[in-house]
């Protein structure tokens, strides 16, 4: 499969854990059934903050926590929109071979699937998919300031303002 050209570009500086999770309460009225949510960024980066703010804006049930231990939560919805399938991919060191236990081919359709640390992992499973880069200062633990950077890729994200989600 080829890689797949960006269709829609947004970047954004987050200064608190808050506005992380603002940030994905906001970006989730774009998400809908099939799509494909890949978060990259170092540890403690807001990963699974703004993942809780996906699943506070698509309605869904649990409280949003890291999937680490457990590598996939599924939180099906409260509102009759699709589940969010939240997954972590750090302790799978092969690529798609070694997640296809998680099913995730089968659940996208009807989901929106968020993959943390999905990177060179899970690009097989859609053509058409939102990676999110997450940035922050090395070595300072206690900067809350963080890069968000958005791409669009595939034919779904032709089209779709992501700046638009980010003006307030």
């Amino acid at each position: 499969m080829e890689a797949a050209a960006p269709h829609s570009l947004a970047e954004l500086t987050v200064t608190s854990p808050e506005q992380m999770r603002e940030l994905g309460l906001r970006l989730a009225s774009l998400l809908c059934a099939g799509d494909l949510v890949m978060l990259n960024g170092e540890l403690g980066a807001g990963k699974t903050t703004l993942t809780r703010g996906l699943g506070e804006g698509l309605g869904v049930r649990g409280a949003v926590t890291s999937p680490t231990f457990v590598i996939a939560r599924v939180h099906p919805s409260l509102v009759a929109g699709p589940p969010l399938v939240h997954v972590d991919a750090y302790r799978l060191g092969g690529g798609l071979d070694e997640m296809e236990d998680l099913d995730l081919d089968v659940s996208l359709p009807e989901s929106v699937v968020v993959v943390e640390w999905g990177e060179g992992k899970v690009e097989e499973l859609a053509d058409d998919r939102l990676w999110i880069g997450i940035e922050r200062a090395v070595g300072d633990t206690t900067d809350e300031v963080r890069h968000v950077s958005l791409r669009g890729l595939g034919a779904r994200w032709a089209g779709v303002d992501l700046g638009g989600v980010l003006r307030v």
